[in-house]
């Protein structure tokens, strides 16, 4: 069996079923999918049809226009994918809370079920009887193969390093024998680029706040993007990446969470445009690759992800030794949301997160850490960053972001010199803002933005 997939249960293909199902809840694309492939190769083997069924309901953490909206703008390209392979494609949309899903039912009809194996939803596989796989397509070295939990990137570069050869190739193309001819399943609900934030606007839902100003869904952006970093960015990443200014990184994090584009996908284009073009993408390759993957290997062996019990015990303990510091000044959740703060460089942190619905990169640490120098404890600082990441992040609810923020503590970094309040985690200042970033360049920017509504640069 390939390495990418896990068999959940001892059950056996059911011979007599009508349609082998895929449930695609963390890839929702119909290219660079390794789940897909491996569904299509067990219908195939069974010489019976393939369905696909995604749904997206209410109930998820935060549900909001921006995350729905998100997520609706790329229903119509992943179903017109399907369609052209020859898969039957489900679309359920869930639009009050408690709505009751038709998974199961699907699953029963099933000759088998192929899900996506990842780490937030170890918790969420099928429970039925039904025979089962999971296959990891959102990691370019699949979670499961790292065999404990590595707790910095050192640790983990050389066993990635060691398994890139077997996993770096691109995906196959898929091939179905049986064009999927049965009746629509009462659940599909038709969802076109159009009418995405019409059917969001329909849902019980958190509808405070909107879809983001630079970010559009769905498997056609995705591209356009690569496209724009591979011929316009990738050259400058190196030396501009932590420049905001700059505009020099890739601004795919949206898409790899959403899954309308893999990390693999990516590897090998940056890898092959580098290649054909004298260029180093050595750095891009090991923030994408070895620091986004000791995130998910954070993910997959913590008992908690959002908890400070997560973290290495020098984190605690520093933290514990200075529970008791004056913080000054010290702001309430409401104040952090609302962007209002004495200092106008993380206000402008936080209103691009409320309008873009990301961070850049090297502001988002600069972010978290003086929410954690500016609250009243370390756990009220974690909850606020979880909640403000949660809702209004378009990356967020991801174990990259959720290593992100933990990093902020201590996790997957060394000791510091000791300071107060942080103990001995990192801190960042700003002075060493200013000193390294053209923060007025920035702050112009996300002005404009503010008071027009348009961007800049997209």
């Amino acid at each position: 069996m390939d390495a990418r997939v896990r068999k959940l249960n001892g059950a056996e293909p059911n011979p007599r079923a009508r349609y082998v199902l895929y449930r695609c809840g963390r890839n929702r694309r119909a290219a660079g999918n390794h789940a897909l492939l491996f569904a299509a190769g067990v219908a195939n083997r069974m010489q019976v049809p393939l369905l696909v069924f995604e749904s997206l309901g209410c109930d998820y953490a935060y549900a909001n226009d921006r995350l729905h909206t998100f997520l609706l703008e790329g229903v119509s390209q992943t179903a017109a994918g399907l369609h052209k392979l020859g898969a039957g494609y489900v679309f359920e949309l869930l639009r009050r809370k408690g709505e009751k899903s038709q998974a199961v039912e699907l699953e029963r009809n099933a000759a088998a079920v192929v899900v996506d194996d990842h780490p937030l939803d170890k918790g969420a596989l099928p429970t039925n009887g039904v025979c089962a796989y999971a296959v990891d397509s959102s990691c370019v070295v699949p979670a499961h193969c790292i065999e404990k939990q590595m707790y910095a990137a050192y640790a983990l570069r050389p066993r990635i390093r060691r398994l890139l050869p077997q996993f770096l190739k691109p995906v196959p193309p898929v091939t179905l024998d049986r064009r999927f001819r049965g009746p629509v399943p009462s659940a599909h609900a038709q969802v076109t680029e159009r009418n995405a934030a019409e059917m969001a606007a329909r849902c019980e839902i958190d509808h405070t706040v909107p879809p983001s100003t630079l970010f559009r869904g769905g498997r056609k952006e995705a591209e356009e993007r690569l496209e724009t970093f591979l011929t316009q960015r990738l050259r400058r990443y190196a030396r501009e990446k932590n420049e905001p200014s700059a505009h020099a990184t890739s601004n795919l994090s949206p898409y790899l969470r959403a899954g309308f584009l893999s990390p693999l996908e990516v590897a090998l284009a940056v890898s092959e445009y580098g290649q054909r073009n004298k260029l180093m993408v050595e750095e891009f390759l090991e923030e994408l690759i070895v620091r986004r993957e000791l995130a998910y290997n954070f993910a997959w062996y913590a008992a908690r992800i959002d908890s400070l019990e997560a973290l290495p015990e020098w984190a605690r303990e520093t933290i514990g030794k200075h529970r008791k510091d004056k913080r000054h000044p010290a702001y309430t959740r409401e104040q952090f949301e609302q962007a209002a703060t004495y200092d106008d460089l993380w206000n402008a942190t936080q209103k691009e997160l409320l309008l873009r619905g990301t961070i850049h990169g090297y502001y988002r640490m600069y972010w978290g850490k003086k929410i954690l120098e500016w609250s009243e404890s370390a756990g009220e600082a974690l909850a606020t960053m979880l909640y403000l990441n949660d809702k209004y992040a378009l990356d967020g609810q991801d174990p990259n972001t959720y290593g992100n923020i933990l990093w902020c503590f201590g996790l997957h970094d060394r000791p510091w010199p000791e300071r107060p309040v942080f103990g001995m985690i990192r801190s960042m200042a700003r002075s060493g803002m200013e000193r390294k970033t053209d923060v007025n360049a920035y702050m112009q920017e996300i002005r404009y933005l503010e008071q027009t509504g348009k961007e800049l640069v997209t």
